[in-house]
């Protein structure tokens, strides 16, 4: 099958640089193994917390030149400022405009949001029921704080996230207690303690009095002065309609906290950018894997290095039929989705054989200490890429392979606070990229064609 661009991983990166070929008019493919890392996200979109230095940034635009000076490794060094919230403002509005609203403050900076212990977390996007607070915290408005937890729901802890709000100096005056409530279809479908995931509760409550039930119980606990925390145990992956209703029906203020997996709110982009991605006429191929690919020189190419061109990939389920496209994008993820890997003596890139961005021996992959200061090494390592995050195999850039997303080197996700926005952004990127170079080949193969 030839395709002009095919996207391998389905994870942010993947869908966004899917998603961008589309809307160039591209034919595009996705080749997906399976359930993303979004599955494990809080659903929120962060672009730049902390320097690699670990200092705070409260307006990423502000110090965006200043930080790619000083860390002219990192991603958002070659992508560049401008494509970075380019990248992003297109982003939200795709998916505010698929029913999934993001925003952000008004003032540029970023936001705090309440996490799953009961901690702040810096994030620059947000869905609707996630509640904003500000990076200069003591200007909050909030007077009570009610934790509430689902009975025999076992993925969340809303004394512990009482608890852990109670140590935060900011809320010395807030009242933060929480309190249990039960949902009646629970009944009918539980048979052990721990069974029910975020994911069954969200099927209950697709039942409108299931969702009514509910919206009683919750006004007996809380006001509208309050700002009550929810577990995201609401929406089909496609919509926010149960919390919606919820919202009419009570008039109480949510926040939206992430379950231990699966995470709703993830689910909710995931799915979203699926549809978009079908609708816009993709063909996604689920529950496959690449396993390698055929490289050839590039004949194209004078220079005394010569260049490598993919000319075509393998699947585990289409082994005996190739797949083809002029260009392609390499969104793989890394350790976590083992888009890379770490062996005893090496890192690797498992489907290429890529050159990483680090030979250096293993112990300096990792802190002994796992919770120290200074963020683990091995989050910093990936593929090796050029200005354009062309790979490289070799030694050699492989001219039609753009690598996007979390296997590319230079950065921290965790630590810096930039996963989902360096995801979006390299992966604009790298689709922007794509079609410079289709571009390019059309424009040589037409010279050509007239000196013939």
């Amino acid at each position: 099958m030839k395709f002009d661009s095919i996207i391998i991983g389905g994870g942010i990166a993947g869908y966004t640089a899917g998603l961008r070929s589309l809307e160039a008019g591209l034919k595009t493919a996705i080749i997906s193994n399976g359930q993303s890392a979004l599955h494990f996200s809080s659903g929120s979109i962060d672009l730049l917390s902390h320097t690699p230095t670990g200092k705070v940034i409260r307006n990423p635009a502000t110090i965006f030149n200043q930080f790619t000076d000083e860390f002219p490794d990192h991603p958002y060094s070659k992508v560049g400022k401008e494509t970075v919230f380019e990248s992003l403002e297109w982003y939200k509005n795709l998916l505010t405009t698929a029913g999934i609203p993001l925003t952000q403050q008004d003032n540029g900076e970023n936001h705090l949001r309440i996490t799953p212990l009961g901690t702040l977390k810096s994030t620059w996007l947000s869905q609707p029921y996630v509640q904003q607070l500000p990076m200069r915290l003591t200007e909050h408005a909030i007077t009570r704080i009610v934790v509430v937890q689902i009975n025999d729901f076992r993925d969340f802890n809303a004394k512990m996230i009482t608890d852990n709000l109670l140590q935060i100096p900011e809320f010395k005056n807030v009242e933060i207690t929480h309190t249990n409530i039960s949902i009646d279809g629970f009944s009918g479908l539980k048979r052990n303690a721990c069974e029910l995931r975020s994911i069954d509760i969200a099927r209950i409550l697709s039942n409108e009095n299931e969702v009514e039930a509910l919206a009683v119980k919750l006004k007996a606990i809380a006001t509208p002065d309050d700002l009550v925390i929810l577990p995201a145990i609401t929406g089909d992956g496609m919509g926010l309609s149960v919390l919606n209703k919820l919202h009419a029906l009570t008039n109480l203020t949510f926040h939206e906290v992430p379950t231990m997996p699966p995470s709703m709110l993830g689910i909710r982009l995931e799915e979203t950018m699926i549809d978009l991605f079908i609708k816009a006429g993709g063909m996604l191929l689920k529950g496959d894997q690449v396993t390698h690919g055929d490289m050839a020189e590039d004949d194209s190419c004078h220079n005394s290095n010569g260049e490598l061109t993919l000319k075509r990939i393998y699947t585990r389920n289409l082994e005996s039929m190739p797949l083809t496209a002029d260009n392609y994008i390499f969104a793989s993820g890394s350790f976590f989705n083992k888009g890379l890997i770490a062996h005893h003596d090496k890192l690797q890139e498992p489907v290429f054989n890529l050159d990483m961005n680090s030979t250096q021996a293993r112990n300096t992959w990792y802190n002994p200490q796992f919770f120290a200061v200074n963020s683990q090494p091995f989050l910093s390592l990936g593929i090796k890429t050029n200005h354009n995050f062309n790979p490289m195999l070799a030694g050699k850039v492989v001219n039609n392979l753009f690598c996007a997303g979390s296997n590319l080197g230079g950065y921290d996700p965790i630590a810096q606070g930039c996963g989902s926005g360096v995801a979006i952004s390299t992966g604009y990127h790298a689709a922007n990229q794509l079609l410079q170079h289709t571009k390019n080949s059309h424009s040589k193969h037409l010279t050509s064609d007239s000196l013939a």
